[in-house]
């Protein structure tokens, strides 16, 4: 599939230079609980002058229980986790990790009615969503492509570097964001972030919810969540997710169904070994979906101005994904308070499209000058990731510390086709006469496509030594290699990293019992296979990021806040250097430094007095070539985000606000277009 550059399309840069939008959610007791409940929401505890801290914490715990993951959200009525092992592996609060962490509790996405990961990550800290067409989307954070999407802390980067459909978080119990570089944990990749999905896990209590919705453009979704017991010994529990969504849009003819099915076990093998096994499937089957997007800019480079509901897609066009995913867990117990983990996960994703692309640039008197590119596309990609980790206290020096080591394998395969007609160029209607109506042609010609194995082999270890009472500190260490064979669409996609070590390290001093300050120094890297003057491949790209800051954990841990100061930039970038002395046809390249970004970023997440819950953010960033110019115009610097929830005895009132400085990029013609 030809792949167009995101910055030319007016769906990608849709948020307009003050893009400002403002939802008031009024939720009476029907609308907040669902239709049916068995076990009700419980809610958070009155911060009672004179209530001890233990009884804060009874009242405030989650009821979800049977499972191992010490940060699950589902119960606490809370929009702050707590506790996060994303950015190391070990359990620590937002106060403990030093780094830029944000997590959106199950909580918050329910409140705020974010079904999807953009919803979701649209309202997170930094991070920029970019949904380029209909159904594929981009995601930045400090100027860098979010690449590494994980679930449960286990993934390889995204294969074509973006989300193809629209994945649905009702399987989830939150979603953790770790801006900055992340190579402890996941080894290659950009120094943006890393976005882990935690799946929600059975419950011991029986529960059960079912909840429908309708919105505009004929959008009907209904959810089904049921957990428990499976036996009365309460060691067999289980849960089922079940999701249908149909939906059209503001676009003319898109509309898009979704099925999705989570079902999970656990098992209590023994007092002290747990095991889980899990399977969910996601469909997303969508009717003229967007290939590429709207035109920026008129032939004279002023910018077009289209209705809102235009698009390029035909009548006949559709674009089906099929994602498949399981997983097996077996977690073990010991008396010394170590704990060990096997997990397997298998993704099995299809996608089977027929798409109709509108290239050129219109006149802006008539119209005319787009002319048409249908073609099919086909993917298949599998993943194999086994992971095994141990971790746990240590006694050194007199002090008790934390550590923990494991090792990931991880296999995956790409294979795409892509297909063309003869008619490609034929003159099409001006947009604003354009109904989709087209003959949908032959693909029988100028096959093309991809075929390529990623593996990666990795340990890592980290350890979190108590050097005072009041000081820790962060060390670890990943060591990769990675080995990528094939094709894509006939240039050689072959590269190999062997023994790239990655180091992690940072400081958290508590200036008092709520507020530490801390710094961190973290790395990644992206394989590259750009040859030097001597056919040496050249050195993975280096991600490096660079934080400091200060965090506050305020009444009891429902309250947390940030404020960080990073730098982060990419470096060993492949720079064409000249043309090989034995093959006149041939570059050969030199390693550059490249983009570097710093700001920083403002955060609050938790409860700010008894019954308002808050979660809101303010980021400034400054994007730099290796020149000294400023880069990624089309990024936005400036952002500001809150969600906000106060509870009137039964009565729930919401309101959330998105705000981006202005947007810009130089079309070809030389002008400025400005969003």
């Amino acid at each position: 599939m030809s792949v167009f550059p995101r910055t030319v399309s007016a769906v990608g840069l849709a948020a307009s230079p003050l893009a400002l939008a403002i939802r008031l959610v009024l939720l009476t007791p029907m609308m907040a609980a669902p239709v049916f409940a068995a076990t009700p929401q419980p809610e958070v505890a009155p911060l009672a002058t004179g209530t001890s801290a233990a009884a804060e914490t009874q009242v405030a715990a989650v009821l979800v229980t049977g499972n191992t993951d010490v940060g699950t959200t589902e119960g606490s009525g809370s929009y702050t986790p707590a506790s996060t092992s994303t950015a190391t592996k070990l359990p620590l609060t937002l106060r403990e990790t030093p780094q830029s962490v944000t997590v959106v509790t199950r909580q918050k996405m329910d409140d705020f009615n974010q079904t999807s990961i953009n919803d979701v990550l649209g309202s997170v800290a930094g991070v920029t969503v970019e949904k380029i067409e209909t159904d594929r989307t981009y995601y930045t954070s400090r100027g860098f492509d979010i690449t590494n999407f994980q679930v449960d802390g286990l993934g390889l980067p995204l294969a074509n570097g973006n989300v193809n459909g629209d994945l649905d978080t009702a399987i989830y119990d939150r979603v953790e964001v770790i801006r900055g570089a992340t190579g402890l944990m996941t080894g290659a990749g950009n120094p943006s972030a890393t976005v882990n999905m935690v799946r929600k896990r059975p419950t011991r209590e029986f529960q059960a919810s079912v909840k429908g919705s309708a919105g505009s453009w004929e959008n009907g979704r209904g959810e089904m969540d049921v957990s428990g017991s499976l036996v009365e010994s309460d060691k067999l529990r289980g849960r089922t997710v079940v999701v249908k969504q149909n939906k059209e849009s503001y676009l003319d003819r898109y509309a898009n169904d979704k099925t999705v099915v989570y079902g999970v076990v656990e098992g209590d093998v023994t007092d002290s070994t747990l095991l889980t096994l899990g399977y969910s499937l996601q469909q997303s089957d969508s009717d003229s979906p967007m290939w590429g997007a709207l035109p920026l800019y008129y032939t004279d480079g002023s910018q077009t101005d289209y209705d809102v509901s235009t698009s390029t897609s035909s009548d006949w066009s559709y674009w089906n994904v099929d994602n498949r995913r399981a997983f097996a867990e077996l977690s073990q117990t010991f008396a010394n308070g170590w704990q060990g983990k096997a997990v397997y996960n298998f993704i099995d994703t299809r996608q089977d499209s027929r798409l109709f692309y509108i290239y050129g640039t219109p006149d802006k008197t008539t119209g005319t000058g787009l002319l048409s590119y249908p073609g099919l596309y086909q993917m298949h990609m599998k993943q194999h990731v086994t992971d095994v980790t141990a971790s746990g206290p240590f006694r050194l020096l007199g002090r008790e510390h934390q550590l923990v080591v494991g090792g990931t394998v991880s296999r995956s395969t790409v294979d795409e086709l892509s297909l063309y007609s003869n008619d490609i160029g034929t003159e099409l209607p001006p947009l604003e006469n354009w109904d989709g109506s087209y003959t949908q042609p032959a693909f029988d010609l100028y096959p093309n496509g991809s075929y390529w194995n990623d593996q990666e082999v990795a340990g890592y270890l980290a350890a979190r030594f108590s050097l005072m009472n009041d000081l820790s500190w962060i060390v670890g260490s990943r060591l990769t290699s990675w080995e990528t064979e094939g094709q894509s669409y006939g240039v050689a996609k072959s590269m190999a990293v062997h023994g790239e070590l990655t180091p992690y390290t940072g400081l958290v001093y508590d200036l008092t019992d709520e507020v530490s300050t801390y710094a961190s120094y973290t790395t990644i890297f992206t394989p590259q296979k750009a040859m030097d003057i001597n056919r040496q491949q050249l050195d993975p790209i280096d991600g490096i990021s660079y934080e400091t800051g200060v965090k506050g954990e305020f009444l009891e841990g429902r309250l947390n806040t940030s404020l960080a100061l990073f730098q982060t930039r990419q470096n060993n970038l492949a720079e064409i250097a000249g043309v090989m002395p034995d093959n006149s046809t041939e570059n050969y390249y030199r390693a550059v430094d490249g983009v570097r970004s710093q700001g920083y970023e403002l955060e609050a997440s938790g409860m700010v007095v008894t019954d308002w819950q808050l979660a809101a953010s303010s980021t400034d960033l400054e994007i730099e070539d290796a020149d000294g110019h400023t880069a990624k115009t089309y990024t936005p610097k400036r952002l500001f985000k809150l969600a906000s929830t106060y509870r009137l005895n039964k009565l729930k009132l919401g309101g959330s606000l998105n705000w981006q400085d202005e947007i810009s990029r130089v079309n070809g013609a030389g002008t400025t277009t400005r969003q």
